[in-house]
């Protein structure tokens, strides 16, 4: 019997020259990564440990991306501690104010995860990185911390989802449309710590900033890994962004699959996840009549340079609906310079907009847009959860950056074909 994608990286840095699912293996690791929340918790986890140093300072990565800049004196101290703790064990890829980004976008463009890589990190959204052809998972702070000081992990082995992706997505759909269309399909649960494997002819029509949208929010279908084949394009990738070497791995022809779907890119339409979950999808033209008061393009989903175009494009020239608030967060630092380079930044403020430094910020409640009671916000952001964008009596709509923009037009949730 053949192996997955996946099942091959994990054999691979297990010593193993095969597994299958539900095999319970220790894997060896390339990348241990937190953030700002999730690091003192593992720091002061590591502190119960006799070791007292990290497995290697080079394989380690510690974003302060979450509540940065700092927004109160707790998150001031969350960042204290980690700082202190990169300092003292000269912790190479530390990213602080200046240097940080939003942690997935950033630990590609620093071309730290490359193909054949098995990475951890202390957030769910980890699993972005599968779009370079890695297996990238999220754990907890307690697993992070043994990373930290073993360089290894436990994993279950597990069985995998095959999405056949065929045809080329017609004007404003892209890899966020798809990958809200597919999690509609299967529902929040459906790949339930599954690997959703993408394949097919249809890929070679999506970016590296779309796959890494889909890859993102696989985690919103349950799943324990989203994964992409590596191709030319994930190739110019990785020799632009990295120096590190990787390894390309492809499925056996009689890998064992629980599913397979077959997705025609060029039937979807512009897509929308209603709350108060991301399978509550509808195409944009049964949306219907639905006025917002915010919305916010940016985040580790679709904070990225052609998210910033695409969004860009739409409000060239036009202005934010009057009453209605627009926030616009680049995902990393170097994201930021080449959108001002461009001058997408001036269309932005142009149009009305605000322009925020790199953060998560708002996308969990945290900061830079927080929603009141009964208000309403089109967010590209990855989950749309009862009060994850701050009251309760607050809802969010997942979407693309095409609707977000032609939205904060209109002041409802729009087509950007309507504009056209």
């Amino acid at each position: 019997m053949g192996m997955t994608m996946t099942q091959k990286i994990l054999a691979a840095h297990a010593g193993l020259e095969y597994v299958e699912a539900g095999q319970l293996i220790e894997a060896d690791l390339d990348m241990v990564l937190g953030n700002d929340v999730t690091t003192p918790v593992a720091i002061h986890e590591m502190e119960k440990f006799n070791t007292k140093e990290v497995f290697d300072k080079d394989k380690i990565a510690m974003v302060l991306d979450h509540f940065t800049p700092n927004k109160d004196i707790k998150s001031a101290e969350h960042c204290k501690c980690v700082r202190e703790y990169a300092g003292e064990h000269n912790i190479t890829n530390f990213f602080d104010v200046g240097e940080m980004g939003i942690e997935h976008a950033l630990l590609p463009e620093r071309g730290l995860v490359v193909a054949g890589d098995v990475c951890i990190g202390a957030d769910s959204h980890t699993c972005t990185y599968g779009a370079l052809g890695a297996f990238s998972t999220g754990v907890g702070s307690t697993d992070m911390a043994a990373g930290m000081a073993t360089g290894k992990a436990w994993f279950k082995v597990p069985s995998a989802i095959r999405f056949e992706l065929t045809g080329k997505p017609a004007k404003w759909v892209s890899g966020k449309d798809v990958i809200l269309h597919i999690i509609g399909l299967i529902g929040v649960d459906g790949a339930l710590y599954k690997s959703m494997e993408f394949v097919g002819d249809g890929i070679a029509n999506l970016s590296m900033d779309d796959r890494f949208t889909m890859a993102n929010m696989a985690i919103e279908a349950g799943a324990k890994n989203g994964i992409f084949p590596v191709d030319d394009l994930t190739t110019a990738y990785m020799k632009e962004h990295s120096k590190k070497a990787y390894t390309v791995y492809t499925a056996d022809d009689d890998a064992q699959y629980d599913e397979t779907y077959t997705i025609d890119l060029s039937t979807l339409k512009p897509t929308v996840a209603f709350p108060h979950l991301p399978e509550n999808t509808h195409p944009i033209d049964e949306v219907g009549d639905i006025a917002i008061d915010q919305v916010v393009i940016g985040s580790c989903t679709n904070g990225r340079i052609e998210d910033l175009r695409i969004a860009a494009e739409i409000l060239k020239g036009r202005r934010v609906k009057k009453g209605l608030r627009v926030i616009v967060i680049p995902a990393t630092q170097a994201i930021y310079l080449q959108a001002m380079e461009e001058g997408l930044l001036k269309i932005f403020v142009e149009a009305g907009a605000i322009v925020s430094t790199p953060t998560c910020g708002p996308c969990l409640g945290g900061h830079m847009g927080i929603l009141a009671a009964g208000e309403r916000a089109v967010a590209t952001t990855n989950r749309n959860f009862v009060g994850r964008m701050g009251h309760v009596d607050s809802e969010i709509y997942l979407a693309s950056p095409a609707v977000a923009a032609a939205s904060a037009v209109t002041g409802k949730i729009s087509c950007p074909c309507e504009l056209e």
